[in-house]
Order: C-alpha cells, then structure tokens, then sequence
C-alpha cells in the first residue's frame, strides 16, 4: 500500500478520486510539530536551536498517521509546494520517525493543482525534501519567535499587558500610523475650476456637452491657478454674450491592454475591490478552491502560465467567443517580483472549459463569485486589447479655451469577459471652424484632498512593493493587526490606527527602529529568499539581527519610562461623573473610569453586531421570537470566537461565524475526524456536547465573571505573543 499524506481532508478526498485501490490518502491537518507556546522554544545560546513539540491538538491524529505509515510500502509526503508545505513534509518525516527509512520508501511530490494529470504527473517525478526551503521557513519562524517573545513581555512592561510586536506586523503598523499622521497634518486649499457647456445649434443633445477652460490669452493654467471665488467668478462676467468656435478637434486611437493573471497580492486586492472579501476571507475561499480542484496553487508571486492551459485557453476563446477573439499567439507576462519561483505559476482556474455556471449547484456561493473572478481574469488575459477613439476639441471663447474629452469604445476585446468600469463619453461630430452654442459656463469650487487612508487591497500592495513579507504572510499580517488592537477599520473599510497602536508604534520607532525600518525588513526578506535558494544558511542570518537586538533590548529595559494607554470615549461614568476611558488588561480591552483608583467602574466594551442571527436561538422555543445576535469575542488566548448576545440565557459558542466558509470547512474536518474513528472502530457519541464543553472550557476564562461558564476560575497564564 502507498500512503500519501496532505494537509487537510478536501484535499485528500480530491485527490483519492484520481488514484486507484494501491492507494490510501491521509491528511496531517496542518502542521504536526511546532515551537511551544508555553516558552521561547529557541536557543540561542546553541546555534538557536529549535525545540519542536507535537501539539496536543495534532497528537491523536499524528497517531493515526504513524500506524498507517507503519503498514505502508510507501509514503508520499505531497503537502503544498511552498516553504511553508516543505516544513510539513519535514516535520511529517520526523513525527512519524521515518526519517531513516530507505530512501526508495520515502517520496516528496509537488504540483501546482490538483487535477488528475497534474498528480500523476507528480507521481512520476518525485524527488527529496528540499532542505533549503524548509531553512528559510524555520528561519522566518525562528526569527518571528524571538521577535516576538521577546519585544511583546517589554511592552507589557513599560506600556499595557496584552501587547505584541512583530518583525512584520509592526511595519504594517507603522505605514498606516503615518499615513493616518500625514492625514491628520493635510491642509487643505481652495482651487476653482470654470467649466462650459456646449452644444451644436441643430439638434443639440440635453445640456450639452463639457469643456473645461485649460488656457487663458495663450497661457495654460496651472492645476491650482485659480484660487478663490472672486476669482473664478470674473471669468463667466467677462465672457458674458461672447460666442464659441471650435478651433482644433483631433481623433487618436489607444488601446487598453487586459491585466496580468492573478498572482496572490492581486488576487486579494482585486477581490477586496470588487467583491468586497477581505484579504484573510479571499485567501480560505481560494484555498478551498484549489483543494477541490478547481484553481491551481493560490500562493505564489509569479505569472507564468502552462504551455496546456494557453492551449486550452484559445480552445474555448474561439469556441465560444469566435475568431476575432483570438490572439495571434498566447500572451505571456513577465513576472516582476524578484523572488518569484519561475516553475510556479499565476492563479487560474484548472480547466478553462470549467465556466463558473457549471460549478452553481456545487460550491459555496462566495466561492463562485471568487472562481468566476479567477476565471475571466485569466481568460482575459488571452483576449486582446480593447480599443478606443478619443476624441480632443479645443473651443475658443473670447481668447479663453475650453477642452472637452471624449472617448468611444471602438472593440471590447478583453472586457467582453471581464468587464471593466468604463463610462464612453461621445461628443457630436465637430470640426475646426464651427460654431457653437454656450448654455453655461460656470466656476466650481474644489479643495485639495489628504492621501487616503489604507484600506486593505492598498496595503497588500505597499507591502508588496516594500518587499515586506511573502504572499503567504499578507493576510494573516492584516488579521493580526486589527486582532491585536493596533488597527481599526472606519466606516468605508479603510484603515486607521488606534490609540493604542499609535503609542506602540511610536516606541518601536524611537527605540527600535530596526524593528520598523521598511528597507531592514525588506532586506531581512530578501536574506530568507537567498536561505530558500541556497545562497545562505540560516544560523549566521539569524545571528546577524539578533545578537545587536538582544543586547539593544537589555539596554532599553532600564532607559525607557512606561507609558500609559488610554482611549478616549463620549461615556462618562454613572458613578462620579469623570470621562470614561478604554485601557488593556490581561484579557484584553474593557472601558473604566478614568478616576481611578478612587472611582473603579468598569464596563464590557460592546460587540459591534455582524447582523446574524444565533443559530441556536432561531430553533429555540423560548428565544425564536427574540432571537440574539452572534458576536465576536477573545478567548483567554486572545484567539476569538462567536457566541450569542444573549448569554448567558443562549449558550451558543462556535471557533467560527456561522455560515462562513471557515465554518463550512470546520464541519468537514469534523465529520471527515468522525468517519476515521468510525472507521477504526471508535464509539462517538454526544460529539457536539463535547466539543461546546471543550470551548467553553477554553474561552470562558476570558469572559468576565459574569459572563464565564460554572466552576471557571478566570485565571490564565499570559503568553507573548508574535507572527501569525
């Protein structure tokens, strides 16, 4: 028997359908071994060696694996092709101590989809752990580590408890801490434009068509040049009774060229734009994707595409959409990151025949409008540019012209699949010479605007451009931010910092700069591609950032005073009538009176609805007519969950929102867990008592007292925190 070991269930059982009865496929739900929560788990003082624990949650199943390794003839570790799917396949090796088998009996294969032909393709071409790659994922964790745990117990220190830094976390923080500075320091100016409306006498469309006055007595202005309304005012005064004439009108073509597959920074922007996902929401659902076969690996930086799926991309364009779609040859793209792994490719969908029609009935309703997106951007990649006439007229009105733009769309190429905003603009045929008819001409007043704040798809896109972070680290890195308190989204999605992220970064900027230095980090970055190539080992790179860090930290314990952290509120307190204000404790934020010690109220801060009903209370006799919302709130782990608002009379408790896809995949993990042990001949009764039992165990410590389930204690050991 050949056992192949993955990652997670979906991709077992989409792969087990493409093998025959010699196979048996397993999955090691993520990692099996890890660096310990309870301590650092590096030493540095021995060449920062690692110690690696199996999870308590990881060893029942590791158990599963070991006996199924032990009855196979052959073991094929085909976990993902990145680093991060390397480590696995390495941590697998040792878990299951088969390190010093034969090495005919131990087999590594990767591919980039999972399709019948990609597998067993795979299968014929297997080849050895790649240890480079497997050092620069260790190193990235190792240094996140020590960053971390070592930074965060400092800033409970000197700031609040329940603080983190992180080697990438914090440079996120600091680029919307000064964007949101830059914001706060923006005046702003007054500028007037004067715009006219024209039309030709016969038959003159409704209102006309608009010119901008772009030039006075021959003298083009400047984009600001008319700075008040007194100003702008005299113009339509002194133009009053003139006529117009049309004194130039030219036509020029241009094409818009259809955009670049997806790679994964794209692909969260994109989809944050226009399907409105956040990146941490794009990133399960394209996961989800790509383990039932549908897209390939949705990791990656580079925009290579297969010789197969050019093919069968012009296949189905000329099929379906007729010659005149067809490129002369298939496009290709020269990937622009540095780090790219050239043998990977872009994010497209595995068959190009697979429209997203077929998929309706099959797929979660989020994970088709994420396919189809997938789908017509990489089609659209194959089509050709659309084309366009633009047309300029320039119209004279007493020595002041006036520019009006036009553009009509002439072949829509790529955006017949994808389709773009695009608003024509035709004017009514004009040449030199012609005369025509004024309706208006008027000032408008306009203020220069701030930089705008980031929002999520920016930000992937700066810290792309930065060299900050891989495509595996985007998401998390933005989830990490909001989760820790240091970023918060206004009411347009857009990001801001906190109070509490302002101060810590400030610290981190004064006294650790290294830490938030964007070309440091992005070297540190580079460093770790050059581990995954070969170029370096990673001992000496780790050593070079942390000796000067640990020392510069000792020195800072006993230079730098504490700091307060207080958010100010509109709530006064009810008690004595001081302002309210939101501090950090162990369990993470809570609103108190800012009279303390001689006033000690303090209150719950209030979840923020997410406008879903409790599943529980809407099958509930006594709570169906007045169900409860489901909220989110923080374990004493500082990991969040969902319960109802209604506690403690509902005592619905979930890891994840109800309905999502996290929530979808859970319930398959689950049932595909239950089936194994069924199937080992395992008793399982009451599994839903038992899990709420286990999860109220877990977070009601992190309730107050009077939310927290019978005979909880409250009391946790805090640990520091770092990367996700």
């Amino acid at each position: 028997m050949k056992l192949i070991i993955v990652e997670s269930p979906t991709k077992a059982r989409t792969i087990s359908k493409f093998l025959g009865k010699g196979f048996h496929i397993e999955s090691s739900f993520g990692h099996v071994r890890d660096l310990p929560k309870s301590q650092l788990g590096v030493d540095p003082e021995n060449n920062f060696q690692p110690k690696y624990i199996v999870p308590l949650k990881a060893k029942k199943n590791l158990n599963v694996l070991k006996k199924q390794a032990a009855k196979a003839d052959e073991i094929i570790l085909a976990t993902d092709e990145d680093r991060e799917g390397e480590a696995i396949a390495w941590h697998l090796l040792s878990a299951l101590g088969i390190e010093d088998k034969p090495g005919d009996k131990i087999h590594r294969i990767v591919f980039h989809e999972i399709t019948e032909r990609a597998i067993k393709e795979a299968l014929k071409n297997p080849r050895d752990i790649d240890m480079n790659l497997v050092n620069a994922q260790q190193a990235r964790r190792i240094l996140d580590r020590l960053v971390g745990y070592k930074l965060s117990p400092f800033l409970w220190k000197k700031v609040a408890r329940g603080l983190s830094a992180g080697r990438v976390q914090s440079v996120a923080v600091r680029l919307i801490t000064e964007r949101e500075a830059e914001i706060d320091a923006f005046k702003k100016d007054e500028y007037w434009t004067v715009e006219g409306m024209f039309a030709k006498e016969i038959h003159p469309p409704a209102g006309g068509f608009k010119g901008e006055l772009y030039k006075i007595a021959g003298k083009t202005l400047e984009k600001f040049g008319i700075k008040n309304e007194n100003e702008a005012k005299k113009i339509p005064a002194n133009l009053a009774g003139a006529s117009a004439k049309v004194v130039s009108a030219e036509k020029s073509s241009q094409l818009k060229h259809s955009a670049a597959p997806f790679t994964t920074s794209t692909l969260q922007q994109t989809a944050f734009q226009r399907l409105r996902f956040s990146a941490k929401q794009t990133m399960v659902l394209a996961q989800r994707l790509y383990e039932q076969g549908f897209i390939t690996y949705m990791r990656t930086d580079s925009l290579n595409l297969s010789q197969d799926s050019l093919v069968n991309a012009s296949a189905w364009i000329k099929e379906n959409l007729g010659e005149k779609y067809l490129l002369p040859a298939p496009r290709t793209f020269k990937t622009k990151s540095k780090s790219a792994q050239e043998a990977h490719e872009a994010i497209r969908p595995t068959e190009a025949s697979r429209t997203p029609e077929s998929l309706r009935a099959s797929v979660d309703p989020r994970e088709l409008k994420l396919y189809e997106l997938i789908w017509r951007r990489f089609l659209a990649s194959q089509l050709p540019d659309a084309s366009l006439e633009n047309t300029k007229v320039d119209i004279n009105v007493n020595d002041h012209i006036f520019r009006a733009s036009g553009s009509r769309l002439l072949f829509d190429g790529f955006i017949k699949i994808y389709p773009m905003k695009f608003s024509e603009n035709i004017l009514p045929e004009l040449k030199e010479g012609d005369e025509l008819k004024i309706n208006s001409i008027t000032p408008v007043q306009h203020f220069t605007e701030p930089p705008p704040r980031y929002n999520e798809a920016s930000l992937v896109k700066a810290l792309e451009k930065f060299g900050i972070g891989r495509p595996s680290t985007y998401a998390p890195t933005i989830s990490t931010i909001q989760d820790r308190g240091y970023i918060e989204k206004d009411n347009e999605r857009r990001l801001r910092p906190t109070e509490t992220g302002k101060i810590v970064n400030g610290i981190l900027v004064e006294h650790f700069p290294e830490i938030v230095d964007i070309g440091f980090t992005a070297k540190m970055e580079g460093e770790l591609d050059e581990i995954a190539e070969g170029k370096a080992t990673w001992q000496p790179v780790i050593k070079e950032f942390y000796d000067p860090f640990a020392k510069h930290l000792e020195e800072k314990y006993e230079s730098v005073a504490s700091q307060k952290v207080e958010e100010k509120t509109d709530e006064i307190c009810p008690n004595c009538g001081k302002p309210m204000v939101i501090k950090r404790g162990r369990f993470g934020r809570f609103i108190a009176c800012s009279g303390f010690p001689d006033c000690k109220t303090t209150k719950r801060i209030p979840e923020p609805s997410l406008n879903i009903k409790c599943p529980t209370c809407v099958v509930s006799p006594e709570r169906k007519d007045d169900p409860g919302e489901v909220v989110r709130r923080r374990s004493k782990k500082g990991r969040y969950f969902f319960g109802c608002s209604k506690w403690p009379k509902c005592d619905f408790i979930s890891w994840t929102l109800p309905g999502s896809a996290e929530d979808i995949k859970a319930k398959e993990k689950a049932a595909a867990k239950a089936l194994k042990a069924a199937e080992a001949g395992e008793i399982l009764t009451n599994l839903e008592e038992k899990e709420k039992a286990r999860l109220n165990e877990s977070v009601g410590q992190a309730l107050p007292k009077e939310f927290r389930p019978n005979g909880s204690s409250g009391r946790a050991a805090e640990q520091p925190s770092e990367e996700v």
